[in-house]
This record gives structure tokens, sequence and C-alpha cells, in this order.
């Protein structure tokens, strides 16, 4: 079974952090919050959530790692300089990593990016400097998969339970989201 990490940093969007959590465990995906500094952290509309467990430098657990974005949650995740080890590492070992929103600087920073279409909050590319830049809702390139903010937290968390080997599509029938677009 495919297992999931979501980096939770202070100033984290709540619903680019939680909507994943909440459809990878719904589609009976083992996914891990975890906290980049502390035990609870408190996102960027003032939500604390409790974490499963804090980061300890190491990644290799997980079959993805999910980066969410949201101020300054997103610059915390760039500048934890054992985050960008670990992303490293587990991008070299052919580990999904997954960012929404304005994450994907964090992405960039872990030279992740190179070579690479990605798609990010409209006005954050920007800040990226490697990659080419798309305005899809979600990319997906290689191992690297990226979203644009809050509105495609939905979607791409079912692209998510696809990639590991889940139906989203069926996930997303069953909670009535594909009634949205009939």
């Amino acid at each position: 079974m495919a297992k999931v990490g979501v980096i939770f940093a202070q100033g984290f969007e709540e619903i680019e952090a939680l909507t994943p959590v909440d459809v990878l465990r719904r589609a009976g995906i083992e996914c891990d919050m975890i906290g980049l500094t502390d035990q609870t952290v408190t996102g960027s509309h003032a939500i604390p959530v409790l974490m499963d467990k804090a980061f300890d430098g190491s990644l290799s657990d997980y079959d993805m790692i999910v980066l969410p974005g949201g101020l300054p949650g997103a610059h915390h995740l760039r500048d934890h300089e054992g985050l960008i080890a670990a992303l490293q590492k587990e991008a070299a070992a052919g580990k999904y990593i997954a960012a929404i929103c304005a994450a994907p600087v964090v992405l960039d920073r872990a030279g992740l990016l190179e070579g690479k279409n990605y798609t990010c909050f409209p006005g954050q590319e920007s800040n990226i400097q490697q990659g080419q830049h798309q305005t899809d809702l979600i990319v997906v390139d290689g191992k690297i998969v990226t979203s644009r903010g809050a509105g495609t937290a939905m979607a791409f968390s079912y692209k998510l339970v696809d990639l590991l080997g889940g139906d989203g599509n069926q996930l997303a029938h069953t909670m009535v989201y594909d009634q949205l677009f009939q």
C-alpha cells in the first residue's frame, strides 16, 4: 500500500494541506501529517492542526511527499535545509513530490523543476527560476506534480489518488464532486 507524507509548516494554507489528507485517507491510502518544526501547526487562517508526527530529517518511508502552499508556510518549507535535502534524496529515489499554490518555490529551491513543466499560484512563477511554467490547473511531469491553489485542491487530491494506483474518478463520484461540472 502506498504511503504519503504531507509536510505542514507554520502558515500553511488549510485547504491545500487538509484536502489531500482527507481525500487520500478516504481512498485507503496511508497519509501522515508531518509537522516541520512543531507538533501543532497553525495555518494561515489561524486554524491549529495536531500532527501525526514531527519531521525527523527523513522521508524515506513515503512513496509521495505533498507540500501545501500558503504564506508564509511555503517560505518556511523552502527555507528548511533539512527538508530540501530530504526532498532531493527522495526525488533521486524516484518518489513522487507534489506541490500546490506557492509550494513549487520549494521544488525550485531543491532543484527539482529543472527541465520540468509545472504550475503554481498565478504570479508565483516570477519567484521560480527553473522549469517551464504552465497555466493548467494540475501538471504532472514525471514524478513532479503541481497545482494552482486552494480552488484546485480537490482535483489535485484526486489526481494524487490516481497516481498512487487508486480510482480518483470513483472517489470524486462518491463525494459528489463530479456533479459540480454537470
